[in-house]
């Protein structure tokens, strides 16, 4: 199957992005659009998802927007049941707060547990009943580099995003047969509303990142380049999971962590 510029469209698949207000999942909505997917996006943010929906229509595409708790089990099977079917799913929302570990209660545990790994299961059971078997389908999960190293402060945060990761491995597997796809993309660095912009460029590759790095990543993940990919994980990150304990120094030399690090 020779490839061609065609083989990254999405043309006329629906695509459903979940925290698709602003960040991350605006610019995967908007991407998804403009390489020719229809989109049903949903946040709790009725404005920011007023504005994805006007741009996905601006880029001449249908658009379907809820507004809802990505928590709430009965609100998500509510909405999918609404969509004639999902071709893509991509699991964007989530968050956390910094906090030591002894700090969280009961009500903070629970909710970061709903919010970036509940929430998935959600959607997945919901959409996988409506996928099509016809080797179209993809489920692309966003984690995070948190999933992959100790995270201080974020301690329930990572071992969520690390449990989505070996969730996707185990969803891989068992929907193989469907011919769904199953896929990470763990993100770091990436300015978001939710983390502030203009981040320092530390990074390996010393250029800045961007939600559209990780948009890239889905429409790859999403479309017929990605069709042999399942079961793993796009780290955007810069390189900052290769550099492990490594940091680059005013000089530009690398240090490592034990290092003395000239601010």
């Amino acid at each position: 199957m020779p490839l061609t510029p065609a083989s990254a469209l999405l043309t006329d698949r629906l695509v459903l992005v979940t925290g698709a207000a602003q960040g991350i999942g605006a610019a995967v909505a908007g991407a998804c659009a403009r390489f020719g997917a229809d989109l049903a996006v949903c946040d709790r943010d009725t404005d920011g998802l007023a504005r994805t929906a006007a741009d996905v229509e601006a880029s001449g595409r249908r658009v379907v927007a809820g507004v809802l708790d990505v928590r709430d089990g009965d609100a998500v099977r509510d909405w999918v049941g609404t969509l004639p079917r999902v071709d893509v799913l991509v699991n964007n929302a989530g968050g956390g707060f910094r906090a030591e570990f002894l700090d969280v209660n009961d009500n903070g545990q629970d909710s970061l547990v709903r919010e970036n790994f509940t929430s998935v299961t959600n959607f997945v059971r919901a959409s996988v009943p409506v996928m099509p078997a016809d080797g179209r389908a993809s489920i692309v999960n966003i984690t995070s580099i948190e999933a992959h190293r100790a995270a201080p402060g974020f301690a329930i945060y990572s071992a969520m995003k690390a449990a989505l990761v070996n969730l996707t491995k185990s969803l891989a597997l068992e929907l193989g047969d469907r011919r769904i796809r199953v896929n990470c993309i763990a993100p770091d660095v990436i300015p978001t509303p939710g983390i502030g912009g203009d981040l320092p460029v530390k990074t390996p590759l010393p250029i800045a990142g961007h939600v559209d790095d990780v948009a890239g990543a889905v429409i790859y993940l999403a479309s017929d380049l990605g069709r042999f990919v399942t079961g793993t994980t796009i780290h955007v990150d810069g390189g900052n999971l290769a550099a492990g304990g490594w940091g680059r120094a005013i000089d530009g030399s690398w240090v490592t962590a034990g290092e003395e690090v000239v601010p």
